[in-house]
């Protein structure tokens, strides 16, 4: 009954309250809004505008049509995208250690749901170890990790440097046990940062022990130590501190995808190939939590 072409044209007249800018906002003449609009009032046999010369405004049967219109289109596009996606469906248990759910992959996840919008995706952020006793438990179907670049098992993604991080200008006195951040056990930073530590004779103390990664960030942003984080990852505010801080290194990580044998083959490789087509690097500004909340990484 109402063409869905009419009805984007009658909500952009109804939100700008004019033809003029209607017709810019859409990309089409202005005698092509008129006569959308025109045909719309024709199938609704409702006046849905008043115009003169000066303005415009909606009748009450424009605004229920404006509050119907949004409530069309909304489902109209929602099946657009379902049948637009592929035919793959059924339920995909996917699992991501939080620092690298910091990054793209929200954005990966969100286009791989519009791409298959029959696939349940299950999302689990939390610490690599328990990620991995997951997946042996056939728990989940796929998972996205950190591993250290001798013992990896999984699919690598990238390879990245870990390094030390904390505010601006922050120092360490060789004299004086390092102040630590760490992720509480089993995590691979904090077997990083404990393994080299002491293969350096440097001594410690963990000045925060934190579930996930924000637990980190605001520690480290709180000038209260120095934390282990993947190069690439680092936000904009915090800075990998220089070789002249007297820091050990700490050697590379690699990002990998592990999957479970067990698991129906096709909406795996799918995830794993939309991840694999992204860059997983660069600065952001402030990370947001993941969502769900992450407990470990």
């Amino acid at each position: 009954m109402f063409d869905p072409v009419h009805l984007r044209t009658f909500l952009a007249v109804a939100s700008t309250l004019s033809f003029t800018q209607a017709a810019q906002q859409l990309g089409i003449s202005q005698p092509s809004v008129s006569q959308h609009v025109r045909r719309l009032e024709e199938a609704a046999g409702r006046q849905l505008l008043l115009r003169d010369t000066r303005a415009t405004a909606l009748t009450d049967n424009g605004e229920a049509m404006a509050g119907f219109a949004r409530s069309i289109l909304a489902a109209h596009d929602e099946a657009a995208s379902y049948f637009t996606g592929t035919a793959m469906r059924g339920r995909l248990r996917f699992g991501a250690a939080d620092d690298l759910a910091l990054a793209q992959l929200p954005a990966v996840l969100r286009a791989f749901r519009q791409l298959h919008p029959r696939i349940n995706l299950e999302l689990t952020v939390t610490q690599t170890r328990t990620l991995m006793r997951r997946l042996e438990a056939n728990q989940l179907d796929l998972v996205f990790i950190k591993e250290f670049p001798d013992e990896t098992v999984g699919r690598v993604v990238r390879r990245d440097r870990l390094v030390w991080i904390g505010l601006p200008g922050t120092q360490v006195r060789p004299d004086e046990p390092i102040p630590l951040i760490t992720y509480t056990a089993p995590s691979v930073s904090r077997v990083t940062a404990l393994r080299v530590l002491a293969e350096s004779g440097r001594s410690w103390k963990i000045t925060c022990k934190t579930l996930e990664v924000n637990g980190v960030l605001a520690a480290a942003r709180a000038g209260i130590g120095v934390a282990v984080f993947p190069s690439s990852l680092v936000p904009a505010d915090l800075q990998a501190l220089p070789a002249s801080v007297g820091l050990p290194e700490l050697g590379d990580i690699d990002f990998t995808l592990l999957s479970n044998p067990r698991s129906p083959v096709e909406p795996v490789e799918a995830l794993t190939s939309a991840i694999l087509g992204q860059p997983f690097a660069g600065r952001s500004a402030a990370p947001a939590a993941p969502t769900p909340p992450p407990t470990q990484s």
